[in-house]
Formats: structure tokens, sequence, C-alpha cells
């Protein structure tokens, strides 16, 4: 119907009736505008705006939904959608929508609906930017040390994603079709660390039954990535200094150096300054990897980015598990926004791989996601849904117990109502 009625008002319209329809029409067409339904039956509309986002389009999305679904339209604005329109559709509203929408500078206008001539690395990643403010200028820093052969250090908390930025600083190098290796140092024996790093030839030490290539002449040409660098102990980091100020490295047992041109890209958790201070970490070699720092900001930090990892990480996981969860429940989303996260991207990832594999219809429930933001219980409860694999079940009775069997004081605690509480009780039979 509306399609008809927008013929007749001069539109070419054109309808597909999933999110993978609407996928391939939008690449082969580039559409002015697009109106998508909140429900649909593959995915939700978010997930295709998110989609469209992450492909580098920039075409105004407009969301449709009934009314007792306006919070999901107001969260899908603030994932990117320029407008929403409520159910059943207002004509003259629709094309008001429409030409606000569409009313944007032709010099912009050539910018947003023009396809890039060749898809970026971006797109073709497993990972999502995200639009929030840290986010876009945590990658305009990106591009513009890529290029270069500085040194980066990127210091983050866990779960940030600090290999995935490394990995991003080579792609996006003139080195991108050399190997990327990456080290994770903090699970490195001192012992094995120059093994590790520059090779060893078979016999020079115990249990070395065989010629080894270390990291640094595997990654000759290329990019190496020293994940928890702080970790290293000094010994090796006057190894490594050597190695990175000669551009030489000598393998375990070799008397002959190679010669290697590798850009080094080093991660931590820790505060570098603090342990120079302490006598840890050698000033010399902070100040030979540290020619451009990056700071990973936390994903609490990115409250405009979580709805969009969440969307993602469900995608994927619908994906890996062989499920169709369709998206969140309105409890669900503001118990992820509203979540600290102290885990961060690896937390949210694993928090909603989870809670698709248990769920049972095709929205994930708050209670399905095993997290609380009860200061006084978060710890608890979420420690206890995410080791022991609990079911549904299981985290009532955990929250009864805490509760003392009060069940409004439990249904606070699993962020659900009592009358969500009251019907699971009953399906359970724990009334």
């Amino acid at each position: 119907m509306l399609k008809s009625w927008l013929g007749k008002k001069g539109f070419d319209a054109y309808t597909a009736s999933n999110v993978a329809r609407a996928k391939k029409a939008i690449e082969a067409s580039l559409p002015d505008l697009i109106l998508s339904d909140l429900r649909l039956p593959d995915e939700d509309g978010t997930q295709l705006l998110a989609w469209s986002k992450e492909q580098g389009y920039s075409i105004p999305f407009i969301i449709m939904t009934s009314y007792a679904e306006i919070q999901s339209a107001v969260q899908a604005m603030k994932l990117g959608a320029c407008d929403y329109i409520a159910k059943p559709v207002n004509p003259d509203e629709l094309l008001k929508k429409f030409d606000e929408a569409l009313t944007i500078p032709s010099k912009e206008k050539e910018t947003v609906l023009t396809k890039p001539a060749v898809k970026s690395k971006q797109a073709l990643s497993t990972y999502l930017e995200g639009k929030s403010e840290v986010a876009q200028q945590l990658y305009s820093y990106v591009s513009l040390v890529a290029p270069t052969n500085m040194s980066v250090l990127i210091n983050g908390a866990s779960g940030t994603g600090k290999e995935h930025i490394a990995k991003r600083i080579h792609d996006l190098s003139p080195r991108s079709n050399k190997p990327f290796i990456a080290i994770d140092c903090g699970a490195m024996p001192k012992e094995l660390a120059a093994s590790e790093f520059f090779g060893h030839l078979k016999g020079s030490f115990t249990g070395a039954l065989a010629d080894k290539v270390g990291a640094f002449e595997a990654a000759n040409g290329g990019t190496i990535f020293l994940d928890e660098i702080g970790n290293l102990s000094y010994e090796v980091q006057i190894q490594l200094l050597r190695a990175l100020q000669e551009r030489k490295i000598r393998p375990v047992g070799s008397a002959k150096e190679i010669q290697v041109d590798i850009r080094l890209v080093s991660a931590t958790n820790e505060d570098l300054q603090k342990a120079i201070e302490k006598g840890s970490f050698r000033e010399d070699l902070y100040h030979r990897i540290n020619e451009f720092t990056l700071k990973m900001p936390t994903l609490k930090e990115r409250t405009q980015d979580i709805m969009l990892f969440a969307n993602f990480f469900l995608e994927q996981a619908n994906k890996e598990l062989g499920k169709e969860v369709q998206g969140f429940a309105p409890h669900a989303v503001e118990l992820l926004l509203n979540y600290n996260w102290p885990g961060n991207l690896r937390e949210m990832k694993n928090v909603i791989k989870r809670a698709t594999l248990l769920s049972t219809s095709q929205e994930i429930e708050a209670i399905a996601l095993g997290i609380t933001v009860n200061e006084t219980n978060a710890n608890k409860l979420s420690d206890l849904s995410l080791k022991n694999e609990t079911t549904e079940k299981e985290q009532i009775l955990e929250a009864l117990r805490q509760a003392d069997n009060n069940k409004s004081k439990a249904a606070r605690l699993l962020n659900v109502d009592r009358k969500t509480l009251y019907n699971k009780l009953k399906l359970y039979n724990l009334e």
C-alpha cells in the first residue's frame, strides 16, 4: 500500500520483505532514503541500520513502528536513524518526514549517496568502529598514524579491543601486504622470551628440538604487536631495545645476525610511567615504543555505541549458534545501557553469546543476560551466571536467596517487573 501511494506521489519506491533482500537492494540501487519497519522476519530494522553504517553508507534512515515500541524507535535514532514514524502511518506526516530527510545540500548529498569506489577494510572487518565522539576521535588518530612508520603504544583496559586497533593500523599502512605477528607478553615465560622474539637453533638449549623462527624474523617487512608489554622482564627489555635500535636480531645459539625491518605496535593496561618510577620498566625502551600514544576508551565511555555492539554481537552469535534471535526486549536494552561493563567489549560479546544460547523467544530478555546494575550484588550475580552457565531457573533462585525470598526485591535484582517474575515462578513451579 505504501509503495503504491508513494508511486502516486512521484517516488520510485522499492520494497523488500526482509533484511537480507533489503541489503541486496541497497547495494544495487543506492536509494536516496530507507523506510524500514522495526520488526522484520529475519532481523531487526536496527540491524539493517547498523549494517548500512558499517558499509560506509550515510543514507537517511526512517524507522516505522507501533506506538507500543516508541522506546525502541528512539533507541534506533540513537544508533543513527534520522527519524521515526508510528503506525498506523499518517500520509501527510510521512511526506513531511521524507522532505526533511531528503533536504540536504547537493554536495553533501553526493557524498552521502555515492558508494566508495573501493570497499574500506572496515566494511570487511568483523569489528565495529562505533559512532560515539570518543570512537570517532580514536579512529581519526588511527588513520593519521597508520601510514607512518612510527612506533605506537596503545593504552587501555582489558577487553577494549587493543589488538584490533593494532591490526587496523597494520591494515591501513604500506605494510598491509606483509605479516602481522601478535605476541602476548603476559603469557610468555621469561626464559623463553628471547626464543619467541628472535628464534633459536636446534640444540641451543634443553627442549630446542628443532630450529625456530622468531616473531621478529616472521614479521619482517610487516608489523609486530606486543600485547601487555609491561609484563616483560627487565633483561628481556634490554634485548628488545637492542633489536629495535639496531634493526638486527640474533637467534639463540646462533653467531649470525639477521637484518629485520619491522614496525612495532605495543599495548598495555598498566601505567608505564609509574613502572619507570618503580624501576621495573626501562625509560629508554618506553620512548622507543611510544612515538605515538593511543588511549582506548572503555565501553562505558561509549554509551552511544553500546546497542550498536550489542546488535553486532547478537548477529555474530546467531551465526555461530544457528539461532534466529531478532533483538532485545525493552528491559534488556535498558540493562545493557546502564550496566557498567567492567570487562568492556570482551565481556559484552560473552554476555550476548550466552544470552543468545539461552533465549527461547525472538527477543533476549533481561533475565537471560545474567547481569545487574545493582552495585552491591552486581559482581556476585553476574559472576555466577557467566561462570556456571546457569539457567533462568537458577538465576531466579539465586536472586530470591539474595533477597531473602522477597519477590519485589528479587525482581529488581533481576531487572524485571514483578509480573514477569511471577510468570517465571509459575513456569518453573517455584511458587
